[in-house]
């Protein structure tokens, strides 16, 4: 007898360290079983942005991040080395939050395993 088909989240997400609790807690009293700790939940803060791609690659999550200088240029260079690279998303500081909530929360349970690798998106959606 084979498990009932069960609709949840696919996609695993990492918060960046300076990411904006306030979406990462809506995004979790939306939908809790989005799995979504901070840099800060895994006791990992105050680790380079490389650092943060290596773990999010190992552990097979997409990072979110408000850092648009940096985080995409090292997220490039893994994915031009043959690095695996799970996805990035980068999210505007400026705005409503309600919109990349919503967004998250869809990328979660709307995504394919595998969809973001090697590939940097922005939110809310562009």
């Amino acid at each position: 007898m084979s498990a009932p088909f069960r609709f949840g989240p696919v996609l695993r997400f990492l918060a960046d360290e300076n990411f904006n609790l306030d979406i990462v807690r809506g995004v979790r009293d939306r939908n809790s079983e989005v799995d979504i700790p901070t840099v800060q939940d895994l006791g990992l803060q105050g680790i380079s942005d490389p650092e943060i791609l290596q773990f999010a690659a190992q552990s097979n999550r997409v990072v979110l991040s408000h850092d648009f200088d940096t985080m995409p240029r090292f997220a490039y260079e893994r994915v031009e080395i043959e690095l695996p690279m799970v996805g990035l998303f980068l999210v505007s500081q400026s705005g409503p939050i309600g919109p990349v909530i919503e967004e998250i929360l869809l990328l979660a349970v709307g995504s394919v395993d595998g969809e973001w690798n090697n590939r940097v998106g922005f939110l809310p959606l562009r």
